[in-house]
């Protein structure tokens, strides 16, 4: 068994290793941008990124989800270290939260996951792909500097990103604006099926190519023509360690001062905030990207809160940001061509060379030409044959998708999929109302069938079919089909039944008596389903 996994590992390495490489170069950036925004130290940014990547990409059971800080906890953990008195406070509650995880795992509660309508998930998707876009126009122009909260719309205000948006315009860098449009432009030339016939050219990766184009005209135009090139603003910005040793310095290990934390009543409230909310958004992603993964395989959830555990218990035994499984770096993975768990593994080697040995070197890469590779991902998730192909499939469909990515523009990831799961939950019990109980007339002939299960849902139309049943009928009840009927549907048959001799309505029944007790009232007919 472990030979014939290290054969698929190894068989799918020409494609997980480049993929592993783009997603390294878009997750840097925004684990540093998160430690940022989180009023954290950059290098706890790193070390949940480092350990998303070696640790929890083994125990998860995606094959392509990437795991590391995630914007959505943001806000969660700046407040948390104001309330707590400090980082180490945040590392406590992420040990603790966890743990909450990995009892979770235990408890199957991941069977949350499979109760988000397709037509959420896609939404979703839809969602992020605008939110991608509205947020790194500003860094293909030149104009934003921050990564932090470029992932999703969690607790930053849409306001504030349309601002962000539309003053872009105002502010361009044409080096940032002429590295962004090659790179876009290279990155849609190799998917084109021309470029895909190219024996060689397939086997380079278009984003490793847009950040090769983006180094070189940087280098260029600092040299023959410094007004276009882009300042260092506008760079990846690592920090640079004078020895690779100086590495193991920044690891904040666990003290005795931990214990004191524990007596806190404040800590076990902010690291169940962090344990609900890691747990739903990392559901929400598998999802996501189960929905991506070109060869649809299901990562089974309770694995993967068993592995989000883990993974949020050594973060904070060595002073890493809590993390989840994050949407927007594993659609950048399966964007590359990502195919199993090591293209993860890989953009966590990544993270750790980089950091040990060539931090110099990869603050020369502009941020513009990153943009481009989240903007050509965030039109892929947004692509407009997809909303076609919702309102083709009819309103029951397209509205929950709509409301969906309308909810999360406007508000954020979480109240978004809330929005949008009551919208697809209305029209789920509506498609039941509707399906589950018909009534067909021929002539004076009746037939009112039980097309599947039938719930108290259903009473009100039940009521309204049997008030249409004119005197002087012949009905045929058909339970056949039914497997269970609610004792309020019962209650109404029976009901009916006794009043049906009133109207001289002769009543039939098929595969009714059994699933519950009903009175025989006359003239009734019981019929035998199998005779």
């Amino acid at each position: 068994m472990i030979h014939k996994q290290t054969q698929y590992y190894l068989r799918h390495l020409k494609s997980d290793i480049p993929a592993g490489i783009v997603v390294f170069l878009v997750a840097l950036p925004l684990c540093l941008g998160i430690a940022l925004a989180s009023g954290a130290p950059l290098f706890a940014g790193l070390i949940g990124g480092l350990i998303g990547g070696l640790i929890v990409s083994w125990l998860s059971g995606s094959q392509l989800a990437v795991t590391g800080p995630a914007a959505g906890l943001t806000v969660i953990v700046f407040n948390a270290i104001e309330t707590l008195g400090g980082f180490q406070g945040l590392l406590v509650a992420c040990i603790l939260a966890g743990i909450m995880q990995l009892v979770l795992g235990y408890l199957r509660a991941g069977i949350i996951g499979a109760f988000f309508p397709s037509a959420v998930i896609e939404g979703m998707l839809a969602a992020i792909g605008l939110i991608l876009i509205i947020k790194q126009i500003p860094h293909a122009t030149g104009y934003h500097t921050s990564y932090e909260g470029d992932e999703s719309y969690m607790k930053e205000t849409a306001e504030s990103s349309f601002i962000e948006f539309f003053d872009a315009f105002r502010g361009i860098s044409p080096g940032s604006v002429i590295i962004s449009a090659v790179a876009l432009l290279l990155l849609i030339l190799w998917g084109t099926a021309a470029f895909k016939r190219q024996k060689y050219l397939k086997l380079i990766p278009g984003p490793l190519v847009a950040v090769v184009w983006g180094i070189a005209y940087n280098l260029l135009s600092l040299q023959f023509a410094p007004n276009w090139a882009v300042s260092s603003q506008h760079l990846v910005n690592l920090p640079v360690s004078g020895q690779p040793l100086d590495f193991f310095n920044n690891f904040a290990l666990p003290n005795a001062s931990y214990l004191a934390h524990l007596s806190n009543p404040q800590v076990y409230v902010v690291a169940v905030t962090i344990a609900i909310i890691a747990s739903l958004e990392t559901l929400l992603s598998l999802e996501a990207t189960d929905k991506l993964d070109p060869l649809k395989r299901l990562a089974p959830t309770n694995r993967e809160l068993k592995a989000q555990g883990v993974g949020n218990i050594v973060s904070g035994l060595l002073g890493g940001l809590p993390m989840t499984a994050v949407i927007v770096r594993s659609a950048a993975n399966i964007n590359a061509g990502g195919q199993t768990r090591v293209s993860c593994f890989t953009h966590g080697v990544f993270l750790l060379l980089s950091v040990m040995f060539f931090a110099h070197y990869l603050n020369t890469i502009p941020l513009a030409c990153l943009a481009a590779i989240l903007l050509h991902t965030g039109y892929k998730l947004a692509n407009p044959s997809l909303f076609k192909k919702f309102y083709q499939k009819g309103m029951s469909q397209f509205l929950p998708f709509v409301i969906t990515v309308l909810a999360i523009l406007v508000t954020d990831l979480l109240k978004g999929m809330a929005i949008g799961m009551v919208i697809g939950l209305f029209f789920v019990i509506k498609a039941n109302y509707h399906a589950a109980i018909s009534l067909t007339q021929d002539d004076a002939h009746y037939l009112l069938a039980f097309n599947k299960d039938v719930s108290f849902l259903n009473k009100a139309l039940l009521r309204k079919f049997i008030l249409s049943i004119p005197a002087n009928s012949r009905v045929t009840i058909d339970a056949s089909k039914a497997n269970f009927i609610d004792h309020d549907i019962l209650e109404v048959i029976e009901s009916f039944m006794a009043t049906a001799p009133d109207d001289n309505i002769i009543v039939e029944t098929i595969a009714l008596h059994g699933k519950a007790s009903v009175k025989k009232h006359e003239p009734i007919v019981v019929i035998n389903p199998r005779a």
